[in-house]
């Protein structure tokens, strides 16, 4: 039975129809949010509930074929697919916590990451990348305060709207670093200082150009090390697999010449 569970988990035609289902639910989840004909919501109602019974006996399948089964429940995705399920199949829909039910189905679509290597790979590189990128981030927010605080004395008398106090300034000039009509903003300024632009041209050049690059760049590196590590890890899976081949055509060849030799005595 795990044999037969393991090519059935492991046939592409099976991954596919997965990835199938999750954008099926994703589609369901999409078409309740709209006004539709009592019949069409029972209709609706029914595929749900088969979409969560596939979910089940997938995770299921996942289980039983899984060799280590110890640590199945170790993997971070295998429990967020697992939560994701077991939530899916408490009948909440007529509840208070109907709310968080159809909460719970419209993260099924994040399924779609547990599925996909390349999404996984894209999900663990920002993962790791967080520790180097909190440094960074640290550091663009001490130059967002000090712009901010530099912007609220300069520029309160001008807008107090856009720089009435610090926490206002600092929404503004995410406001500039994002290029969201931030000229108007600049121009207001350099009717009463003049030389008010090199205020944002050095802050854009700072947080636009130089920390979202950094940021860019360190997520980038971790990425590639996360595919150069996946790559090696498909090498000695590989490389296992034909060691187990090889070993399975060494006893076959030792039972051939145990054999000859038994028919020639």
């Amino acid at each position: 039975m795990k044999a037969t569970l393991k090519k059935i988990h492991d046939n592409k035609i099976f991954e596919w129809s997965v990835v199938a289902v999750i954008i099926l639910s994703a589609l369901l989840i999409g078409a309740k949010t709209y006004h539709l004909p009592k019949p069409l919501v029972v209709f609706l109602s029914y595929a749900d509930i088969a979409v969560t019974l596939f979910f089940l006996l997938e995770i299921s399948i996942r289980f039983i074929a899984s060799d280590d089964k110890k640590n199945f429940f170790k993997n971070g995705w295998n429990v967020f697919d697992t939560l994701i399920v077991v939530v899916s199949l408490i009948p909440i829909e007529d509840s208070e916590m109907a709310l968080i039910g159809r909460l719970v189905r419209v993260f099924r679509v994040l399924r779609m990451v547990s599925i996909v290597p390349e999404l996984r790979i894209l999900i663990n590189s920002l993962l790791k990348a967080m520790p180097q990128l909190s440094y960074v981030m640290l550091l663009m927010f001490i130059i967002f305060y000090i712009y901010g605080a530099v912007g609220s004395f300069f520029f309160n008398q001008i807008n107090p709207v856009l720089w009435g106090d610090i926490t206002t300034s600092m929404l503004t000039l995410f406001r500039v670093m994002t290029f969201e009509d931030w000229t108007d903003v600049m121009y207001e300024t350099m009717d009463t200082y003049p030389l008010s632009w090199s205020f944002y041209l050095t802050f854009i050049f700072f947080t636009a150009f130089a920390f979202l690059n950094m940021v860019i760049g360190i997520v980038v590196s971790v990425l590639e090390k996360e595919n150069a590590a996946h790559d090696r890890q498909i090498l000695m899976d590989q490389s296992e697999e034909k060691m187990t081949q090889l070993d399975e055509i060494q006893k076959e060849l030792d039972e051939i010449k145990s054999l000859l030799k038994a028919q020639n005595q």
